[in-house]
């Protein structure tokens, strides 16, 4: 842990860039993004070639993409969000049809099950890794669970061999093993136990959101398998829905987004192994304060520390926490956020369909506190923040 000295000398360098708790571009763009688009553009000015339907450099980029991850098949979409409605679709869930899912989680994991008709059943989260808890999955199996959801929260993959095997126990009379479909728009680039995040689980879907691990021009999404059906049925229905006569509407990418998605891909590994090593750095400098508890990663996994989060201790859950959030912005310009609370708690919307049922997940939750970190961001900028965060817990204490 930093000194006193070390600490002082360390805010004496306050950052020239304002780091949000979440920065506004994941990753990092250079000449090489420029080019792409650029070039994808002029191609595109011939009146035989336009922008073209799913033309190419798309097909190139999910065939890179489905190569990284080590899987047969992926699908670019505009964005995660119909990413995700799109696998929820597949499923054809009929009333009563349930699906479990985290609480502590984004709202579009929630609202897709919602939207496809299903019966949303809340997990509760192992407060140790804020991931969704195996334990409390095979509690809440019943014969009507057709899929398991869960989420690579912050950057870290979740168990899935454990969900899948779960889901294996507790078979559906008449669909067999739910579906282990993971929410991977934090966690692009991490691994689980020697495979790349995605390999594992009948889907995945991952986002290229402007604040993500790697970026495709503010938008855009990926959905992996190794189901033919399910590959066929995502690159139908991303596109109205003609060939396998189901509901669409346009969720495509664009050719221009694909083009920079390639360079972005040829980059993630490197966007990956300068967050884990300002991860590790700062953990460093953190080590052993009594006020918190450090990212936990599992050996068996590598986080891609899209997130960096710590835990408070019990004494400062919910108002103190919020006050050290406020602190770090107010007096160090420092952002941190909480990511998240459970669903349920920002959407009445949810809560009324499904309950709040996870007192667990709740207490997690005042708990957390997700601390700005970036690919492109200094040593002397990490020093800065590792400084912030103990000077601010001192004068919170």
């Amino acid at each position: 842990m930093l000194n006193a000295t070390e600490i002082k000398a360390a805010l004496a360098n306050r950052p020239k860039i304002q780091w949000r708790s979440e920065p506004l571009l994941g990753s990092i763009y250079g000449q090489e993004e420029i080019d792409a688009a650029v070039g994808a553009i002029k191609e595109a000015m011939n009146p035989e070639n336009g922008f073209g339907f799913s033309a190419s450099p798309i097909p190139e980029f999910e065939e890179a993409f489905a190569k990284y991850i080590g899987v047969k098949y992926a699908a670019a979409v505009n964005s995660a969000g119909p990413g995700i409605d799109i696998v929820m679709r597949a499923l054809h869930l009929q009333p009563g049809d349930e699906v479990i899912v985290p609480s502590v989680n984004f709202v579009a994991a929630p609202l897709a099950v919602l939207g496809a008709g299903g019966k949303l059943v809340w997990g509760e989260v192992d407060p140790k890794t804020y991931l969704l808890d195996p334990a409390d999955v095979e509690r809440k199996m019943t014969d009507r669970t057709r899929a398991i959801f869960p989420v690579h929260i912050h950057g870290m993959s979740a168990p899935m061999d454990e969900y899948i095997a779960i889901a294996e126990r507790h078979p559906h009379p008449v669909y067999g093993p739910a579906k282990v479909i993971g929410d991977a728009a934090r966690a692009c680039g991490g691994s689980y136990k020697g495979e790349k995040i995605g390999k594992m689980g009948w889907a995945t879907i991952f986002s290229f959101h402007t604040m993500k691990n790697m970026t495709t021009l503010g938008e855009g999404g990926m959905i992996v398998t190794d189901d033919p059906e399910l590959n066929a049925f995502a690159h139908s229905v991303r596109m109205y829905g003609n060939e396998v006569d189901e509901w669409g509407t346009s969720n495509v990418m664009t050719k221009v987004q694909a083009a920079v998605g390639l360079v972005q891909l040829s980059k993630l590994d490197s966007f990956i192994a300068a967050r884990r090593r300002l991860a590790y750095a700062r953990n460093r400098m953190l080590e052993g304060s009594p006020d918190f508890e450090l990212p936990y990663e599992p050996t068996d996994r590598e986080h891609s520390y899209y997130l960096y989060t710590l835990t408070v201790k019990k004494e400062w859950a919910g108002e103190k926490r919020d006050a050290l959030i406020k602190m770090l912005q107010d007096d160090y310009g420092i952002g941190s956020v909480v990511a998240n609370r459970p669903a349920y708690l920002s959407r009445p919307l949810l809560a009324g369909k499904f309950g709040k049922t996870t007192p667990i997940s709740e207490a997690a939750a005042d708990r957390m506190i997700s601390v700005s970190l970036h690919p492109a961001m200094s040593d002397s900028d990490n020093a800065y923040i590792a400084a912030a965060i103990l000077d601010a817990a001192s004068k919170l204490a």
